[in-house]
């Protein structure tokens, strides 16, 4: 799931960058309001946190902006104002939910995944492929009616394919879309998730889902195509 902060005070930014990061989101930063616009426009996400206190453009006119421009990516807005009134006026500018400074870091975690559930119509609360289940909300994958057991990046790799379900997906997509900006390692990091998911997901059922298109990348179908 990929998630932007826009955030000015960037110690804050920097710690739910790692903090959401280790829950398996990828989590792009934006530190005042006329760049998180610009992001969150161009940009796909599954979720906004927005501050309020924003210099360039407040946290209120970003929403407003963004409902006006048909974006509805749920809003999270995050804030140390905690007057109902000020409340009221971040949902009335089209905000899903709203938290106050300081903040429970685990409750935080827990509203932004009730908002990817609730989500947009046009995103299913469950990714399936055959009898692969991926929820994205509960961090949870069944595969029949057996649970896995997937660590944070595993599953983030396998959420990025089920979305992608049928589809060759490069290793630099992955890479853009799992690991976040910052990271600077081996492009070949996502063999080792993709050989990890094939030994959870298909060898103890005698499954072929997670297909290598040669010279191109990755495809998970339901359908074993082997030849």
């Amino acid at each position: 799931m990929r998630i932007l902060v826009v955030e000015d005070d960037r110690r804050l930014a920097e710690l739910l960058r790692r903090g959401l990061g280790a829950e398996g989101f990828v989590v792009e930063l934006a530190y005042d309001g006329r760049g998180g616009l610009h992001l969150a426009v161009e940009g796909a996400y599954d979720v906004i946190v927005l501050d309020v206190m924003l210099p360039g453009l407040n946290g209120y006119r970003v929403c407003a902006r963004l409902r006006e421009a048909g974006v509805w990516t749920p809003v999270l807005m995050l804030t140390a104002k905690d007057g109902e009134y000020d409340e009221a006026e971040g949902l009335d500018t089209g905000a899903d939910d709203y938290v106050t400074k300081p903040f429970s870091y685990v409750a935080l975690v827990a509203r932004l995944r009730a908002l990817v559930r609730r989500g947009g119509p046009e995103r299913p609360s469950t990714l399936r492929v055959g009898d692969l289940r991926v929820d994205p909300a509960t961090r949870t994958c069944h595969r029949g009616s057996t649970e896995l057991s997937l660590t944070a990046r595993e599953f983030a790799v396998l959420e990025y394919l089920a979305r992608r379900g049928g589809e060759v997906v490069t290793k630099h997509e992955v890479l853009e879309n799992v690991w976040d900006e910052a990271f600077e390692g081996d492009v070949n990091i996502v063999e080792v998730y993709v050989s990890a998911l094939r030994r959870k997901i298909d060898a103890p059922f005698g499954r072929h889902t997670i297909h290598t298109v040669r010279g191109a990348g990755y495809r998970l179908a339901a359908e074993d195509t082997r030849p």
